[in-house]
């Protein structure tokens, strides 16, 4: 299985100005992506698809390819993650690189390991999927059966559809969420069906304890402590 690698970084962060570039602990938060997606053994190519300039001499010097800069209008604040994916994959196969999945790395993850990756890749091929992505389990008190929404009245319904609630906790079933990390998607899907997921998604689980998805300042402190304190990343939890 021929698959893509993809990191996808623009310059127009509102919360952490610049965070694709600014460093943390001494490397370009851009540099850990790079070096976990160019370590993957499972992705035949890696490229780097950003508007901005700088970035993409970052990139370069990180060991990745940039073989086009995005459309300004595929880097808006509202772009939808899954266009960009499919531009990067229509211009490869018009300079006729063509791959039988992708797997998009955002840098603002830069836990994530290469083992990670091929995991994803594993899984997708092993199990037939249309895609993996990473993910976390959501806690007891978060799981959709203890969920409500508030109707117009103001009187609560589960977030189910469900008339009654599961009283015990550990009757509760796993719930899970999106970690953020690794995306890996069939072409296909990207392509014909119009999603990152297609109809069979599958999951492989992260650690929470050694999981950040940078989003404001309290995350990257958070990124900067795990880094410091060089905690062994694990295989699983």
């Amino acid at each position: 299985m021929q698959v893509l690698g993809l990191i996808v970084a623009r310059g127009g962060s509102k919360g952490i100005p610049r965070k694709n570039i600014r460093l943390l602990a001494g490397k370009p938060l851009l540099q850990y992506t790079a070096e976990a997606a160019l370590a993957a053994r499972r992705l035949s190519a890696v490229i780097l698809s950003t508007e901005d300039p700088e970035i993409a001499a970052v990139g370069r010097r990180c060991g990745v390819d940039v073989p086009f800069m995005r459309p300004a209008e595929l880097a808006a604040d509202d772009t939808p993650g899954f266009q960009v994916v499919r531009h990067a994959v229509a211009w490869m196969e018009a300079h006729n690189h063509v791959f039988d999945a992708v797997c998009t790395l955002q840098p603002t993850s830069p836990l994530r390991r290469a083992e990670d990756i091929d995991t994803c890749v594993d899984l997708l091929e092993r199990e037939h999927a249309d895609a993996v992505v990473t993910v976390l389990r959501v806690p007891s008190e978060h799981n959709p059966h203890w969920v409500f929404f508030r109707n117009e009245d103001g009187a609560l319904r589960l977030s189910t559809g469900e008339n009654s609630i599961i009283a015990r906790r550990q009757e509760l079933p796993e719930a899970y969420c999106r970690e953020g990390s690794v995306y890996v998607t069939r072409r296909d899907a990207i392509m014909v069906s119009g999603n990152l997921y297609g109809d069979r998604l599958l999951g492989h689980l992260m650690d929470a304890r050694q999981s950040v998805n940078i989003d404001d300042f309290e995350d990257w402190a958070r990124a900067e402590a795990l880094l410091a304190a060089k905690v062994p990343l694990a295989a699983e939890p």
